[in-house]
């Protein structure tokens, strides 16, 4: 079968209706002329079709001692992200599919599983009409918007303390996404998912599933180039976008102590996460912020010898408001507040961090320099000079195609 070699514009439109929101929003900001949008096969009779697509992201910072004493605590100098995707149909538009691999350390859970895990996608998608389609395999839930933002659409560096310490992240199952317009402006989605609740790691799932369901409603109509998942209003939306959001997870019986993420704990536990979130642009301001509250009948776990682990529970809250000047400059501020569930304030601490963000984006999210600067106080005290308040610092440069 003869195939093309082509640098590719943009995706077709039967391609788009077959990505999880994740992957369109992705295609979408990149679907416009003069695109460079990575490398595209398509066979001559046009029932096989691929897009090649790499991303890296080189960072290096550090962690100071205390609020007084810059001197390093440590530094953080890697590869933190190294991902090859591809995304394409088979045989026909409908039948689609997305798979994602990872090649650095700090990006294949290896610290939770003990192995390294290469595969962060690998799902098939059937397009039923253009505003219905389902999900089999392994990709991101409707869970958190920050989380299903892609890594490589982020204003900071990283994702909030909120969505590390609460966030539903990949899972192994079935999901459906339903989008309709609500009036002649406004829109609506339903989004839902029975998965395994194990995450990506295991080679096999207990008798416990995970249950998820996401509402999302857009009063204004649309964000340019599916901008409610892409941080920061680089688009400089000519008119107010809204988009308003709230889901809710019920894990039952995982066994990693943050339901899809975390060390494995010594019995099962019950994880019920409740999610609410906004995004709200017009012309170059963005705000955006969610909360969520993780809840446990009992997050404690005990092996022969007493030795504790346990599921974090409790809440957290995190907002961001930026500005990006039309010159391609965005300063970024974030404040985020994570609090652990009384049953757990002798083991986990009160998390406050507040962070400043400098970006100069070269080419949208794909090209990227970010500066980052963060001041973490402990235990709620915000004095410079107090034990354990801590600066922090990275540069990183995002590169992809």
């Amino acid at each position: 079968m003869k195939r093309r070699l082509l640098l590719a514009a943009g995706l077709s439109g039967g391609l788009l209706l077959g990505l999880n929101q994740e992957a369109r929003a992705q295609v979408e900001n990149d679907e416009r002329p003069m695109r460079f949008n990575g490398m595209e096969f398509r066979s001559a009779d046009s029932l096989f079709y691929i897009n090649f697509r790499f991303r890296m992201q080189n960072r290096a910072g550090f962690i100071s001692k205390s609020g007084t004493d810059l001197s390093v605590r440590e530094y953080d100098a890697r590869v933190r992200r190294l991902r090859l995707r591809a995304d394409g149909y088979v045989l026909t538009e409908k039948l689609g599919y997305s798979l994602q691999l990872s090649f650095s350390r700090g990006d294949q859970d290896f610290e939770s599983l003990g192995v390294a895990n290469i595969v962060r996608d690998a799902v098939i998608f059937y397009n039923v009409t253009p505003n219905l389609y389902f999900a089999f395999g392994l990709n991101k839930q409707p869970g958190n918007r920050q989380r299903v933002v892609s890594s490589g659409q982020l204003q900071f560096a990283e994702r909030s303390i909120v969505n590390a310490a609460l966030t539903i992240d990949r899972d192994f199952g079935i999901k459906a996404y339903y989008t309709h317009p609500l009036g002649p402006v406004a829109l609506y989605s339903l989004k839902g998912a029975i998965t395994t609740g194990e995450g990506r790691g295991p080679n096999g799932s207990g008798p416990g599933l995970a249950y998820t369901g996401r509402a999302e409603l857009l009063p204004l109509g649309a964000f340019k180039g599916g901008g409610d998942y892409s941080e920061g209003d680089i688009e400089r939306e000519p008119t107010p976008k809204v988009s308003l959001a709230a889901g809710y997870s019920y894990n039952r019986q995982t066994v990693r102590s943050g339901g899809q993420l975390g060390v494995e704990l010594y019995s099962p536990v019950d994880l019920g996460t409740f999610i609410t979130d906004a995004m709200v642009k017009y012309q170059g301001w963005a705000y955006q912020t969610e909360y969520m509250r993780r809840t446990s009948p009992n997050p404690f776990t005990y092996d022969s010898t007493n030795d504790l682990r346990y599921a974090f529970v409790g809440q957290g809250l995190n907002q961001q408001l930026s500005y990006y000047f039309p010159s391609g400059w965005e300063p970024a501020l974030r404040y985020s507040w994570l609090q652990p569930n009384r049953v757990l304030r002798e083991q986990v601490d009160q998390q406050d961090v507040l962070e400043f963000g400098l970006t100069k984006y070269l080419r949208k999210h794909r090209v990227k320099a970010q500066l980052n600067a963060s001041y973490q106080p402990a235990r709620g005290n915000w004095d410079l000079d107090a034990p354990g308040n801590r600066w922090g610092g990275v540069f990183q440069f995002e590169l992809g195609i």
